[in-house]
């Protein structure tokens, strides 16, 4: 069980790693509005199970408490971060958003159950190193004048960490409440986007499909996946090999003809596979006792 809600995990991360391709062709969508398009396409699939099975509308009956961390995780992270690209240069402020899988393997020693080992912070940390390189390739400076925008960057990774963390303590709330913190998260973003930007429509039916896309993957059954592998499998492995997901994202983009190869991706490359599978230790250890008797 504890495998498979791991490895179930492990596809947000890959879902999450074509968010910045499909971002790219999605045109000049504003932030919030994108935000509130795709999450409302996210929500799609849990609305249509829910007509099918009307039953279980039944389990977004939840505490309060459930509801505040869901809404405060999925929107409050994207809030923060949008106002953090706003507010300082977009490497700096990504990078510090991105300390979210250290905060996650680190945090999660607090958990029940759980315990922390040397190899969980050593991968988690390669990870980081691997991410550094990658968002560093046109250079790394941090500047006084974008305190906000660091600020809020740092609340970002809190934020992120927070949710995942808590969300591993509402392990006997069903999965299907993702999908009312979707369809929350897509209408508090059309109020930002009301009060904040101006309505820009994908001007192709390419942008569409990309729009399409991030709803049902990235910003759709990704968090529908992590939900559920933070709840059921080892929160400490996926937090650490959600590094790869920025490695796998400037990969595609290379692959695309978005972005260039230079050495640091091999680097980078070197450092969060090492980093994932150092940080897997526990789980790789069952199939090698096996082989062994054989």
């Amino acid at each position: 069980m504890k495998i498979r809600g791991t490895l179930i995990g492990f596809t947000a991360i890959l879902m999450w790693s074509l968010l910045a391709l499909m971002t790219a062709a999605s045109g000049k969508v504003p932030p919030f509005q994108m935000n509130a398009m795709t999450f409302a396409i996210g929500s799609l699939p849990g609305l249509i199970l829910f007509t099918i099975r009307p039953q279980r509308i039944a389990l977004l009956k939840q505490p309060a408490k459930v509801w505040i961390t869901g809404i405060g995780g999925l929107f409050g992270y994207h809030f923060l971060y949008f106002t953090a690209l706003r507010n300082a240069p977009a490497v700096e402020a990504g990078l510090i958003a991105y300390l979210w899988p250290l905060l996650i393997v680190v945090g999660s020693a607090l958990l029940p159950g759980e315990r922390l080992r040397w190899y969980h912070v050593a991968g988690a940390l390669a990870g980081l190193f691997g991410t550094i390189a990658i968002v560093s390739r046109n250079g790394l400076s941090f500047d006084s004048a974008y305190t906000l925008g660091y600020g809020a960057a740092f609340l970002c990774a809190f934020t992120w960490s927070g949710y995942s963390l808590m969300t591993r303590s509402f392990e006997r709330v069903s999965t299907d409440v993702v999908t009312g913190f979707c369809l929350a998260t897509s209408l508090l973003s059309l109020v930002c986007h009301l009060a904040l930007e101006t309505t820009v429509w994908p001007a192709s039916g390419a942008e569409w499909v990309a729009v399409a896309g991030l709803g049902l993957l990235p910003v759709g059954a990704a968090f529908y996946a992590w939900d559920y592998g933070v709840k059921n499998g080892d929160i400490q492995i996926i937090g650490a090999a959600s590094y790869a997901a920025p490695l796998l994202s400037t990969l595609i983009l290379v692959a695309s003809g978005f972005a260039q190869a230079d050495w640091r991706i091999l680097v980078a490359c070197l450092l969060i596979t090492g980093g994932a599978v150092l940080a897997a230790r526990d789980m790789l250890r069952p199939a090698k006792a096996e082989r062994q008797p054989a």
